[in-house]
């Protein structure tokens, strides 16, 4: 009888293991946009085929949705795509989405805009394509108030616990990523293009986020490949190739860089703040190292008499009230194409503090003659190891 219940219990085990190691794998429903109404002609509007796309797979209660754009062109004008969904949306782009190129055909701030979702993946092998050579001679505002307002690429707003990987983001109007109130978010392998001379197409913006981290990303812009506004946090940026450009400008607290290229472009380590910024922002605990730099205008650039187009009509309301402190600057080499390398122009107000330099290799590679120099203004810090050029901390 124990003979008999033994083996009956180690049969019912032996078909439990089968019965869960034989389940199907639960797989996401697939949405092909051509299958649904698009079409890859280049010009015909797909705007509203794929927001209706996008509705069927966001409102899919049983497992989850992927959104397929196969190979092709298909033209679109201003899309939103908003939450939240009842799971998790996959969105995968092997095509070309093609943007107006006529910016008044783009009736939002952003072409293509995703809002209020968790658990968004944007993956693939194709291109927004922003078609932005029209635009750029409109990019004027610094000397005509009433420039068009042209629109970014590709926007997210509070989106969580999301990524995006491969895709390529070409030519934008305005910036090509925006990212605003983003939390623990990944952009990894992304190339991001547009020609040098490109007014104001920053590569990735993003303000109000947090736990963002950018890896083995390209980006080549004619503005900041990286640009970080305040309220962001806890920011890791790793394995990126920046240029042209003008490197990495940012406005926030706590921030590391490693393993980064600048090639070319008119910045690399860049912080810069309007002379007659009022609001009192902590801006610490930044990280750079393992940088190279080669043929940077300025590689490492603290600006806290910040004007773009002079004269500023705040000039004259005092020096900026930003703080700056807890920097790392570590193992930054390469070629600078400007005499003065290092340059730490901090604020009268509220010097820099903390600042530490360590093994600094930045030679003079450019028409003026001699070596590499650095300035500093109203800054506190520590310098060790290799330090070319000479510091000038406090």
């Amino acid at each position: 009888m124990t003979s008999i219940a033994s083996t009956f219990k180690t049969l019912c085990l032996c078909l439990l293991f089968i019965v869960v190691v034989s389940r199907p794998t639960v797989r996401p429903k697939v949405f092909n946009v051509k299958r649904h109404g698009s079409i890859p002609d280049g010009i015909t509007d797909n705007a509203n085929a794929f927001t209706s796309v996008w509705s069927r797979a966001c409102a899919r209660r049983s497992g989850s949705s992927k959104i397929y754009v196969p190979k092709g062109t298909f033209y679109l004008g201003g899309v939103e795509f908003v939450g939240p969904c009842k799971n998790p949306i996959e969105f995968v782009i092997d095509g070309t989405l093609l943007a107006p190129g006529n910016p008044n055909d783009i009736k939002q701030d952003t072409w293509i805009k995703f809002r209020y979702i968790n658990d968004l993946s944007i993956s693939g092998f194709g291109t927004l394509d922003g078609q932005g050579k029209q635009s750029w001679p409109l990019n004027d505002c610094h000397k005509n108030p009433n420039c068009p307002k042209l629109a970014m690429t590709m926007g997210f707003a509070f989106v969580n616990n999301s990524k995006i990987k491969d895709i390529t983001s070409l030519n934008s109007k305005m910036g090509h990523f925006n990212f605003f109130s983003v939390h623990h978010f990944n952009i990894t392998g992304v190339t991001i293009t547009a020609p040098g001379d490109s007014p104001n197409t920053d590569g990735i913006k993003m303000g109000s986020c947090s736990n963002i981290h950018i890896s083995n990303t390209n980006i080549g812009t004619g503005d900041d490949c990286i640009a970080i506004l305040s309220g962001t946090t806890n920011l890791e940026i790793s394995n990126v190739k920046c240029g042209p450009g003008h490197g990495i400008s940012k406005d926030v607290k706590g921030l590391t860089v490693r393993d980064i290229v600048f090639n070319g472009t008119s910045d690399g380590i860049r912080i810069k703040t309007w002379e007659s910024s009022a609001s009192k922002i902590l801006v610490s605990d930044f990280v750079y190292e393992n940088i190279q730099m080669i043929d940077v205008e300025k590689p490492i650039n603290i600006d806290q008499k910040y004007c773009p187009y002079p004269p500023c009509k705040h000039e004259k309301k005092g020096e900026s009230h930003v703080q700056i402190q807890n920097l790392k600057l570590k193992n930054i080499y390469g070629t600078s194409k400007n005499k003065v390398a290092v340059k730490l122009q901090c604020s009268k107000s509220f010097p820099c503090k903390n600042v530490e330099l360590i093994d600094i290799n930045l030679r003079h590679n450019g028409l003026e003659g001699g070596p590499s120099t650095a300035e500093c203004r109203n800054v506190d810090g520590s310098a060790s190891g290799k330090m070319v050029p000479k510091h000038c901390l406090n």
